[in-house]
């Protein structure tokens, strides 16, 4: 045997230490196609291959890990994983240990934007509670898209139609494309320094989906939630909502409908008003009746009141009472009985012989007229 063979043990262990000790195995990114998938206990266990087919690596996140993870990968699906590489000595096998996976392409993207939601949910952006109602009948409104796109065309045709005498003010802006967010931004900020429009669309036709990535940006988002006039949205055609549709006051599926949602036709505006007139005419009728009614229930308790009403009833026999006791004592009454008042010059009554004295005139006052008399004899 040659003295520089090894034992089976001894090259895989010299492997081992060599695959693990290296740093740039330590923690790299390796980019495949999942091939196979298996979610077991202790673990996740993929096989990640070459796009080609050409080669493949096993690969496992153990248990503890795998909490950790952003996504739990599909088969199909193209990731990237960070790992270093192990080798199992009893099996001669090497494997990649799993710290994280990243979706590639479109997946990633989705992954970003669900991340960014997120984040912009737990800030309480698309909290419903935040939402404010739209004014019913505006008389500006300003409008926030491209100047060459069909759907400014589309808004300035139909609030024509349903409102012409509703003034429309247009903001410029740059609705696709990497200088969109910032262009929609502006164009928002703009609207709101003019503080003129009394409601914001903001609007974008049908598209491809990565057209249309602007209104998930950030900023975008950002600057709707600043606005402190309600914004209706109207991006693309029939699809999934963005960002700023979530964030927006109300979201339609086009600018012609966001235009529709802004103002109420002009002839549902007349019906409306001849409603409320033939609703207040209605009203005063049935308050003039009643309140006729009323009057009429209160004229009668009036006329039923002396014979129904006891406190009355009592006061007027308490009235009798003292109209008999008032006439018992009228001086007027004394005299129609055979009975005179004598006076005396200064007026005063004589009430004794003492109080007159021979000679002197007094006046009788008898129960109907006076005469005059000359005390001819004292008898005090």
């Amino acid at each position: 045997m040659p003295e520089t063979a090894l034992s089976v043990a001894g090259l895989t262990q010299y492997l081992k230490d060599l695959l693990e000790e290296d740093p740039q195995l330590q923690q790299l990114w390796v980019m495949g196609d999942v091939t196979s998938l298996h979610n077991h206990v202790s673990g996740l266990f993929f096989t990640l291959s070459d796009s080609e087919g050409m080669a493949a690596m096993k690969c496992v996140v153990w248990g503890s890990l795998r909490d950790r993870l952003i996504q739990i990968p599909k088969v199909g699906q193209q990731v990237c994983v960070l790992g270093s590489v192990q080798l199992f000595t009893k099996r001669g096998e090497y494997q990649l240990r799993t710290l994280q996976i990243l979706p590639m392409g479109e997946g990633l993207q989705a992954l970003r934007a669900n991340q960014l939601k997120a984040r912009l949910a737990a800030e309480g952006f698309f909290d419903p509670a935040r939402k404010r109602p739209l004014p019913p009948y505006p008389k500006q409104i300003a409008v926030v898209t491209s100047p060459t796109a069909a759907a400014w065309g589309d808004i300035q045709r139909t609030l024509e139609q349903r409102n012409p005498g509703v003034r429309v003010l247009f903001s410029p802006a740059i609705v696709q494309g990497d200088l969109a967010p910032a262009s929609i931004a502006k164009a928002l900020a703009r609207v709101e320094r003019d503080n003129r429009a009394e409601l914001i669309i903001l609007a974008r036709g049908g598209g491809a989906v990565e057209d249309l990535d602007c209104f998930n940006d950030e900023r975008v988002v950002r600057a709707i939630a600043l606005c402190e006039r309600p914004v209706i949205t109207g991006i693309g055609h029939q699809r999934d909502e963005c960002l700023a549709d979530l964030v927006a006051d109300l979201a339609a599926h086009t600018p012609t409908a966001a235009a529709e949602f802004a103002i109420p036709p002009i002839a549902q505006l007349y019906q409306a008003h001849q409603q409320r007139q033939q609703a207040l005419t209605r009203a005063l009728v049935r308050r003039f009746e009643q309140e006729s009614q009323h009057l009429q229930s209160l004229k009668q308790r009036l006329m039923e009141l002396p014979a129904h009403s006891r406190p009355l009833q009592q006061a007027q026999t308490r009235l009798h009472l003292c109209q008999e006791k008032l006439a018992a004592l009228n001086p007027q009454a004394v005299l129609e009985r055979g009975y005179a008042l004598a006076r005396q010059e200064n007026g005063a009554l004589v009430r004794s012989p003492e109080d007159v004295s021979s000679g002197q005139i007094l006046t009788l006052q008898l129960p109907r007229g006076r005469i005059t008399v000359q005390v001819i004899q004292d008898q005090g």
